[in-house]
């Protein structure tokens, strides 16, 4: 049985819930915007969706005919893609009746799927060597990036859609435009490659998740290395930014969690709810909580304590020591690094700039003077507006299949025809 464990991060990180169903290592892992679901993709060719309710039940998608590597959410929630070694690319509708359509054109198994902002276009990494971009809505292949020279593991949009960056087992990370579909730069890496790589939120930076146990993080405008993190023992499988961008964790194969405070450039916690590797991890959208999941082979049945969970880590991560705290606006000032312990050798850090004041994606609370029957009223409409989505949507992959099946027909006519006609001329 393998496992999902959810924490929420206000002080310490406590185990809040795991979740099990799953018949193999699970791989990937992402919250809805709403927080009242969770999407997996597992070994098992099985992509999964949690209810956080506890009272509801979860919905097992199949459809992949293999591994399922990546999922995510779309912006709005209304959607699920998926990414498999079966070479496809599955949108999921995240309800009980599971209806999906397939997008083909990979050659090879396909690492992960990524949504642009705005929820209109995907973008794909695989091992056929490339990224490709798609249309969500018409579910159609737009355009590939060819310039990787071998497996490609992961490509993500700039919070602005403007960029695509892509992380390759050739040792490089490349940033692209995506209007001119041109490589604007590359990041060469000696020591490895990049499992996952992924944007700050202000854009302006990325952080790349390596198989020399380390954690990078670099300037897209300057192209320097701004943060060094040798804080794990295994390969580095994923990470993801808090949404605010002060924090980053990260997830290993030697089963552990890290949360690194990127505006100080050190280690703040490790954490321990797996037993084997961690292969994703994921905050929520708000930033209230964060989930992961591994390849273990227990079954966890209750919590453990939060001081067994949960270890600050203020003397063995590569910070810096200053006579007072760093501001976020002196975020770029270089510092002199600090000793680690043995696991952690000296490096160079940078602060990394926070975004301003209001920018970040947490909404802000409901206004405390709307009447409850008003609040009932617009959360009913609310309702009504995502099942009308979820229906055009269906409407969508149904015109999608129903253009797929005439296209069949029309080539069985023709090939029909031909063979006629050698009949004819055979006789």
């Amino acid at each position: 049985m393998f496992i999902l464990s959810c924490y929420r991060i206000f002080s310490d990180p406590t185990l809040e819930r795991h979740f099990k169903g799953h018949r193999d290592t699970v791989t990937s892992v992402d919250f809805s915007c709403n927080m009242k679901q969770i999407a997996t993709g597992s070994l098992d060719t099985c992509v999964m969706i949690w209810n956080m309710k506890p009272q509801m039940r979860a919905y097992r998608f199949d459809g992949h005919k293999d591994a399922v590597t990546s999922v995510q959410f779309s912006p709005s929630g209304h959607l699920v893609a998926s990414a498999s070694r079966d070479k496809t690319v599955r949108l999921w509708v995240p309800t009980m009746k599971a209806d999906s359509s397939a997008f083909r054109a990979h050659t090879a198994t396909v690492r992960s799927v990524n949504f642009s902002g705005d929820g209109q276009t995907l973008v794909t990494a695989s091992d056929d060597k490339t990224v490709k971009v798609w249309t969500v809505h018409r579910q159609k292949f737009l355009f590939s990036l060819s310039q990787h020279i071998n497996w490609v593991r992961c490509a993500k949009f700039s919070p602005d859609d403007r960029l695509i960056v892509s992380s390759s087992d050739d040792k490089t990370i490349k940033l692209w435009d995506k209007n001119s579909r041109e490589c604007i730069h590359s990041f060469h890496d000696h020591t490895g490659y990049s499992n996952q790589v992924d944007f700050h939120p202000s854009g302006t930076c990325i952080a790349a998740a390596c198989t020399d146990h380390s954690v990078k993080v670099w300037d897209i405008r300057s192209h320097k290395m701004l943060q060094h993190y040798q804080v794990h023992n295994g390969v580095v499988n994923s990470l993801s930014f808090h949404p605010a961008g002060n924090f980053l964790i990260t997830a290993s194969s030697d089963s552990t969690l890290k949360i690194l405070d990127l505006v100080e450039g050190k280690l703040l916690y490790t954490l321990h709810g797996h037993q084997g590797p961690v292969t994703g991890v994921a905050f929520s959208r708000s930033g209230e909580h964060f989930s992961s999941v591994g390849a273990d082979e227990q079954v966890t049945t209750s919590p453990e304590p939060a001081e067994h969970l949960a270890r600050p880590e203020h003397q063995t991560a590569a910070h810096t020591h200053n006579n007072s705290r760093s501001r976020a606006t002196h975020s770029h000032a270089s510092r002199k690094p600090s000793s680690g312990s043995s696991s952690t050798s000296r490096t160079q850090t940078r602060g990394l700039q926070q975004p301003p004041h209001g920018e970040g994606t947490q909404s802000p609370p409901p206004d405390a003077g709307v009447s409850p029957g008003l609040a009932s009223t617009l959360e009913h409409i609310i309702g009504q507006l995502d099942i009308l989505t979820q229906t055009v949507s269906i409407l969508e992959q149904r015109l999608t299949l129903t253009e797929d099946k005439l296209k069949e027909c029309l080539e069985t006519q023709v090939e029909i025809g031909l063979h006629l006609q050698r009949r004819e001329h055979e006789a």
